[in-house]
Formats: structure tokens, C-alpha cells, sequence
């Protein structure tokens, strides 16, 4: 995921604003992470690049 893409990410769940917490990084490509919402309290992770928008009970 491009770092960058903080401009346009939301929580899909309010709408909230999400801050970036990085695991990994590649210059300006994080590899691992999470996006947290304050507003929810909920997380999304970062994986390989690909962060994972769906709600908490539609995850594997």
C-alpha cells in the first residue's frame, strides 16, 4: 500500500479517519501494518501490501 493512499482511505465502517501504524516498510510502500479508527475502535491490517477494508466479522 502506498502511503499516499492516507489522503483517500476511511474506516468503511463511519467514515472515520484511520492513522497508519507500520510494521514494515519499503520507502514509501508499507509491506505490514495496521489502520486503526479511533471513532470504531477497530483495526484493519496491512499485509503484503494489501490492506484489508472489510468489516471485523467478513475477515477469514
Amino acid at each position: 500500500m502506498k502511503k499516499e493512499m492516507m489522503n483517500i482511505l476511511a474506516c468503511p465502517l463511519c467514515k472515520g479517519e484511520l492513522v497508519l501504524n507500520i510494521s514494515s516498510d519499503e520507502g514509501e510502500e508499507v509491506i505490514s501494518g495496521t489502520l486503526y479508527c479511533a471513532a470504531c475502535d477497530e483495526y484493519y491490517p496491512i499485509e503484503a501490501g494489501i490492506p484489508n477494508m472489510l468489516p471485523p466479522e467478513m475477515r477469514d
